[in-house]
């Protein structure tokens, strides 16, 4: 089959399509390029990029070999209730992307280990006033998620000296971290875990997840940090567990409304850090180097990866 009967179909919902068609075009110059505006033939089209596809589009593409995330995430395409049957679904997951998130959550979690928060607030006050570090040994990090980004993130935590306790939904073996699994291990979990980073997928079970009873478990002082999803969180249960002082601060860099209402309480709150949804930032040349590899693999008879799930909504 020749390329000019294998074409790219970029679905970029609210995003400007040209940034990865350009960078795509610089990878592989012969390889035909359309986005959802042009006139294109469905039955060319062997390969999607998307992000947020209108739902029932994809299963309008009669040839379909595969279907790419612009994002780590997938869940945006299992949302379509009319999804194609047995076409892979694969995510996002360059090495860029895992340096992104890598770096987001060790600062993140230095920030609070290192009590940067309280000197935030101190440097507004004119306060100078002295707090010993604690050692990285003495803090332990909880980290909730151990897909491919958060086994990268959690190999970076113990190269660093802290305890790492790792939740996920099964069975993880990681190396230099301590594993726990499943809803009968999370308060097991919490309880060990001085800051908590909730790297976690959208799903039904994990909606709500970060509540005011995991809240309760995590140790006097904690912080929490989520790069997840903004619905993942109880946002009354946070601000209530900062301002009883039983948590010591938050990071976040997603919410459940993006932006939120410039009257949300978050937006002035001295012990809340904001971001933008910034931990990583699809970036076009690393998705058009990804998204070329895994067209080079299915080529020669390999499976794409990694695969999104399904059956599990991620």
């Amino acid at each position: 089959m020749s390329d000019t009967e294998q074409a790219m179909l970029i679905i970029a919902t609210g995003e400007n399509p040209e940034d990865w068609r350009s960078a795509l075009r610089a990878a592989a110059p012969d390889l035909p390029i359309y986005v959802l505006s042009e006139n294109f033939d469905p039955a060319t089209i062997r390969w999607a990029l998307v992000w947020k596809p209108p739902h029932g589009y994809l299963a309008k593409l009669p040839n379909l070999n595969a279907i790419f995330s612009m994002a780590a995430g997938v869940d945006h395409i299992f949302a379509d209730p009319d999804l194609p049957l047995g076409i892979p679904v694969v995510k996002l997951v360059h090495e860029v992307t895992r340096q992104q998130h890598r770096d987001y959550v060790l600062h993140a979690v230095i920030h609070h280990h290192r009590d940067m928060m309280l000197f935030d607030i101190r440097q507004k006050e004119r306060r100078w006033e002295f707090v010993r570090p604690a050692m990285n040994f003495q803090r332990s990090v909880g980290l909730m998620g151990a897909g491919p980004l958060g086994l990268f993130v959690a190999e970076a935590l113990v190269g660093l000296g802290f305890p790492v306790r790792v939740w996920s939904r099964s069975p993880k073996e990681i190396a230099g971290a301590e594993s726990f699994h499943g809803a009968e291990q999370l308060s097991e979990f919490a309880a060990g875990s001085d800051i908590l980073v909730a790297m976690l997928p959208r799903t039904p079970a994990t909606t709500g997840m970060l509540n005011a009873d995991l809240f309760a478990t995590l140790p006097q002082g904690a912080a929490v940090v989520n790069i997840g999803r903004g619905d993942h969180m109880d946002e009354d249960a946070l601000l209530a567990a900062l301002n009883r002082g039983h948590l010591s601060g938050a990071t976040l860099d997603v919410m459940r409304q993006e932006p939120p209402p410039a009257d949300h309480p978050f937006w002035a709150h001295p012990n809340i850090r904001l971001t933008p949804h910034i931990a990583s930032e699809p970036n076009p040349w690393a998705t058009a180097q990804s998204v070329l590899s895994n067209i080079s693999r299915m080529r020669s008879g390999l499976a794409p990866e990694p695969l999104g799930n399904r059956s599990a909504g991620y």
